[in-house]
């Protein structure tokens, strides 16, 4: 599923790092820290991977 904000993609990015033990799971704050327990490595690697121009920062519910 590809990122749907610019903000979604770093968070996932930052999960990913995380849960292949490049970044200690402490470091990570908000949306990232729910996404390394709840997200396989494949769905993470497809979220961070997307491209973010002309995605917006934020995107309301």
């Amino acid at each position: 599923m590809p990122a749907k904000s610019a903000a979604q993609q770093k968070a996932a990015g930052a999960a990913l790092s995380a849960k292949r033990g490049d970044t200690p799971k402490s470091d990570l704050k908000g949306a990232s820290k729910s996404m390394v327990e709840s997200m396989s490595e494949k769905e993470l690697e497809d979220m961070a991977s997307t491209k973010r121009t002309g995605k917006p920062e934020h995107v309301d519910d």
